[in-house]
Parts: structure tokens; sequence; C-alpha cells
């Protein structure tokens, strides 16, 4: 299924003196960007350090957009004059942008299947089991490739999730390719998920269906049912550009 559907993520660096009126915003502008033309997905989301995904991951002075449109000039109007956009501009001090074209997805967010990729991850085998899936099609060889990971935890079940984060967080960070990764989320707790930048698919692959951490982890939650829902979603990155926290993600420094 051909389609010309764009996602788009900003993220913003504000100032102490800014994250009330930031935590204010997130609140209620979410509804706003939805209703903007050609937006057929929206979430404004706080960010974190993705190391244990409890709330003293959280970085009070970054925040994103992340939104689906059905069309480039849909995103090309709303960053030329949509009030909420801004807002968000005038409040930060730091400012990132990635546009990204889905290439493979599964699962379901709020209840959506927000992201239309081109084909869909295919499952290995007879498998179902987060992890096991195969990209169908994705960039082209040695293209940097983005993923996001988002679930909504079983309340009985997240004392487990929460214990095996930190020997996967340690392995991302030793992952050969993975140039970024950062916290996301729509709630303090509960909803949780990352967004990571890698140097290829090669590299995502490696870490994903190779690090014994990762692998536990997948089968411990398709095992034990960790999650309510869940979704997996990669994407070429078609451009981005500014920092975060002073740097820019696809330098993959320190």
């Amino acid at each position: 299924m051909q389609t010309d559907q764009i996602v788009s993520l900003h993220l913003w660096g504000v100032p102490a003196r800014r994250v009330p009126s930031a935590l204010a915003a997130v609140a209620v502008d979410r509804r706003r960007v939805a209703g903007a033309t050609g937006c057929t997905f929206a979430k404004l989301l706080g960010t974190g350090h993705a190391r244990t995904f409890t709330p003293r991951d959280a970085d009070p002075r970054h925040w994103g957009l992340l939104a689906v449109w059905s069309a480039p000039e849909c995103l090309a109007s709303f960053e030329h004059a949509h009030p909420v956009l801004q807002r968000w501009e005038a409040r930060s001090n730091e400012r990132w942008r990635a546009v990204l074209r889905p290439v493979a997805t599964r699962g379901r967010w709020a209840r959506q299947e927000p992201f239309q990729p081109t084909r869909r991850f295919q499952p290995a085998g007879a498998s179902q089991q987060a992890g096991s899936i195969q990209p169908a099609q994705g960039p082209a060889a040695g293209m940097p490739i983005a993923a996001i990971t988002r679930a909504r935890l079983r309340w009985r079940r997240a004392h487990h999730f929460w214990q095996a984060v930190p020997p996967v967080a340690a392995a991302a960070d030793r992952a050969d390719g993975l140039l970024w990764a950062i916290g996301i989320g729509e709630a303090p707790i509960g909803l949780q998920g990352t967004f990571s930048m890698w140097r290829d698919a090669s590299a995502l692959r490696s870490f994903a269906q190779g690090e014994p951490a990762h692998r536990a982890v997948v089968d411990r939650t398709w095992r034990e049912g960790w999650y309510a829902e869940e979704l997996f979603a990669r994407f070429a990155v078609v451009e981005c550009g500014g920092t975060v926290a002073g740097r820019d993600p696809l330098s993959g420094a320190g």
C-alpha cells in the first residue's frame, strides 16, 4: 500500500522558569494539534532518561510533540502558522525536529494504528512475539533509522517491567550503532515508550535480535503479559535538525 503519510517529532528544551507553562500546555494542546488540517494522530509527550521508566527518570526541561500527517504539505502548513507550535517555539530555548517516513509497524497506540508504512512488519515464521518481527521494506543500507516502542502497562505486572528495565538500558548504552535514545510518555507512569535513532537498520536488528538482555525481556513480556497495549514502529529519517541537551542526536557523540 503506497502512502504519502509522514510523521513529525518536535522536541523543545525549556528554561526552568517555563516548566510550569509547558506542563500546563501538555494538558490542553494535544486536541488543538489533532484538529489541524491533515493531522491524523498527535501526542504531546514528556521525556525522560529511559533508565528506569519511573518518575525519577522524568526530564521537565524537555517536551515533545509527535504527530502524523496525511501529506507533507499538511505538516508544512502546521509549521508555518499553527498557534500551538508558535507558542512552544516561543517558550523554548532549544529545538530539535525530525521528519520521518514509516517503514514498518506492529501494534496499537491508544487503540489506533497511527502509522501507515508502505508495507507492514511480517512475523518471522509463526511467532507473533514482539521483537521477532522483520521489516519487509526499509531505508537504503547505511541510512539512519528511527524506532518508537510504546506500551501501556498492566498494573499487576508493572513491577516486573520496572525490575527488567535497567539491564536492557545498560545494554542499549553499549549497543553498536545506537546514536541516541530518549524516554517518551503521556504520563509519569504506566504509559512508557522510547524514541531511538540508529546508524542503520542492521544495527537496530542486531540489538533487537542479538542482545541477550533485550531478548530475555521480549520473551517475558509476551509470556507473562506485561502490556495491555504495545506498539513497535520503524522509520526512515527524511530530515532532522537542531539539538537536544546541546548536541545533535545524529552525531552519536556523548
